[in-house]
């Protein structure tokens, strides 16, 4: 069928791909002998396949071009070849002969009756969007004959190395260019050849391995190149990385590795930090570790071949020991972590029991300084520049870092420090998601969800596609991070992803109107303004009453209370007196001051009566407050409009330029 495809439009070969992907969608969607009276598609997904999803493979496809994208005398659509159908959006993928993209369109006019005329050109670069991309090397990584030319550090001919799309950072695009069938501009190859040889320095220059004859008994490993955009805040290019990858994928499980677990920080311990150093006048600074991994000493023995384009001549047969811990090892970042630990304690660090990345180093006269650790990225702050400076000169002196100066980027989060507070955000995440699902024009709403909203997973409604439902609901769960505005209404329809419909997706769309009026909104905190922690799940047992629902949920919040009290205890920072939480239930309060049992409170589990022992212990104090001065009913209901704003406003969370106007107005 691939063949018949690809013959009748005489459509040149390099788009088989896109001819076996077209072949796979028609036969899921045709009769079959092994399921009656039915497609396998619609015995899979339970839709019948429509019709106007069958178009002619490689008929004329006009493309609409949008206004922002066109003046008003060009062409109102643009002549393209139709490809299929991208499973990632549900449009129409088509390529557009000029500028020789493979692109996605939902608004297309087709004449299947017309077809291009190749004139048996084979197109010289082919560029793919990120969604097809990963599809299509999906099908070359299985197909592709290995070529390996030791004489340059890169080979034009493609190897058998398996490629990938990485997405381990809200800021770097990967791709792994090395391993494409297609010839890569001129430019850019440079770029490749020289990121490559920086990561093989790297690598040599820690003394990560050495070349040796492969044990009986042994296997090695293979590895592949990975290629990184990174991007800074603005959106634009940084800088052009290239990295060496084990396929840790093939480790066995107590043969080449044991334990892997390593912790990171937790976004609420980052906040914390930052809030205590703004009510400080404390400035935060960053570094960056290069190459961080191979800074990680290896407990076992593991072996890897030789790296594509780089297989030393005359010992081609051989393998490389590792001696340091690669990228792509799953115990690498464990390696690490245990590495960068044990210097921190030769140092003088003590690691904070309660938070395995935060670390606290104490000078004469109450002199501090903190850490915290985020895989390779680093933030710290001290309440004395002598200290700054004496770790930052340590730091670059036992590792390859990067100074990044002033925190303002950090895990695709948004830092702005000035004498007023901090600002974090998510801005150009927010842009990205807006733009990646087609909402950047639509028209913003005042809240995230309509007030009485429900939503039920047996709705009426036409069904809609979940891979897209779910990427919608995994970029907006991702926004909570700096957004807890948007708390609910994610939480809301992250629970229909397995089969949503049009309803669920219009609440979901509603999201992104809100955001597009609210884009430039932050998070502000200074010292003991703005929320550095937010959580919102339901609860593990069911509740008989009101009252009972809101015991158990002040427990809760006294568990993470305590967590924070503690850290704050090591920052040597201690809470005097009695954390407050406020609530808008009397019984709660009274029930929590009183041992009382009756019949509507006696079941109520052991564990959640320690509320009672925190309270008469003075670590927690219940406070009543008015249900519209509650912050927290804000993660909990959709809000009319006024209320939602004045809650949002109380939760730190509002257009940052307001809160700088009213600092330099009160500084006049």
């Amino acid at each position: 069928m691939v063949r018949s495809l690809l013959a009748r439009g005489k459509i040149p070969k390099s788009f088989w791909p896109e001819a076996l992907n077209w072949s796979i969608h028609v036969l899921n969607r045709s009769p079959t002998f092994y399921v009656q009276n039915m497609t396998p598609e619609e015995a899979w997904s339970g839709q019948k396949p429509a019709e106007d999803d069958f178009k002619i493979f490689g008929c004329i496809a006009y493309a609409h071009v949008p206004n922002e994208k066109k003046k008003k005398l060009d062409d109102k659509g643009e002549k393209c070849v139709f490809l299929g159908i991208s499973e990632a959006s549900k449009a129409y993928k088509l390529f557009n002969p000029l500028t020789k993209k493979i692109v996605t369109n939902k608004d297309v006019i087709f004449d299947e009756e017309s077809t291009r005329n190749w004139n048996g050109q084979q197109p010289t670069q082919v560029i793919f969007d990120s969604d097809d991309e990963e599809e299509r090397q999906q099908l070359l990584q299985q197909q592709i004959p290995t070529v390996s030319i030791p004489e340059s550090p890169l080979n034009d001919t493609p190897t058998a190395a398996e490629t990938s799309s990485t997405t381990a950072e809200s800021n770097v695009v990967a791709e792994s260019r090395l391993h494409r069938v297609r010839k890569r501009p001129a430019w850019m190859q440079d770029f490749e050849r020289k990121a490559m040889n920086e990561d093989i320095e790297s690598i040599e220059k820690n003394n990560s391995w050495e070349l040796v004859e492969l044990p009986k008994g042994q296997k090695s490993i293979g590895v592949k190149w990975v290629y990184k955009t990174k991007l800074n805040k603005d959106g634009g290019v940084d800088k052009y990385k290239a990295r060496l990858v084990a396929k840790g994928y093939k480790q066995e499980f107590r043969v080449d590795y044991k334990e892997v677990f390593a912790p990171v920080a937790k976004l609420d311990t980052i906040c914390l930090v930052l809030s205590m150093a703004t009510q400080n006048l404390w400035s935060i600074h960053q570094l960056d570790v290069k190459s961080e991994f191979l800074h990680g000493e290896l407990e076992e023995e593991v072996y890897i071949e030789q790296t594509p384009g780089y297989v030393k001549q005359g010992y081609e047969n051989q393998v490389y020991r590792l001696k340091k811990a690669p990228y792509g090892l799953k115990q690498a970042l464990r390696a690490w972590y245990s590495r960068i630990d044990a210097y921190f304690t030769e140092e003088g660090f003590i690691k904070c029991p309660y938070e395995h990345t935060i670390y606290t180093k104490y000078g004469v006269d109450k002199k501090i300084l903190i850490l915290c650790l985020y895989v390779d990225d680093l933030i710290y702050t001290s309440n004395n520049k002598t200290m700054l400076a004496d770790f930052k000169k340590s730091m670059m002196k036992e590792f390859d870092m990067t100074d990044m100066g002033l925190m303002h980027y950090f895990l695709g989060i948004e830092v702005v420090q000035s004498s007023a507070g901090v600002f974090i955000s998510q801005r150009k995440y927010a842009l990205e998601i807006l733009d990646k699902f087609m909402l950047k024009d639509c028209n913003s709403v005042i809240t995230p969800s309509e007030v009485g909203l429900k939503l039920s997973k047996s709705g009426a409604g036409k069904r809609v596609d979940s891979t897209l439902y779910k990427q919608i609901v995994g970029s907006l769960m991702y926004l909570t991070s700096t957004r807890p505005d948007i708390m609910h209404a994610v939480n809301l329809i992250s629970r229909y992803m397995e089969n949503p419909t049009e309803v669920h997706l219009l609440a979901a769309k509603r999201i992104f109107r809100y955001l597009k009026g609210t884009v430039d909104f932050r998070i502000y905190t200074k010292g003991n303004s703005g929320a550095i922690a937010w959580s919102l799940k339901k609860q593990q047992i069911v509740t008989l009453s009101t009252t009972e629902a809101e015991f158990v949920a002040a427990a809760s919040s006294s568990c993470q209370a305590i967590w924070l009290r503690r850290l704050l205890e090591v920052l040597h920072n201690q809470q005097q007196g009695p954390t407050v939480i406020y609530c808008d239930n009397l019984s709660v309060i009274k029930l929590s001051k009183n041992l009382v049992l009756h019949g509507r409170s006696k079941h109520i589990d052991v564990r959640y009566h320690f509320l009672r022992d925190l309270c008469k212990d003075g670590v927690i104090d219940l406070v009543f407050c008015k249900s519209e001065d509650q912050i927290a009913n804000i993660l909990t209901k959709p809000l009319k409009p006024a209320v939602f704003m004045k809650l949002r406003s109380m939760l730190g969370v509002s257009w940052s330029y307001f809160y700088a106007f009213v600092v330099m107005a009160l500084l006049s």
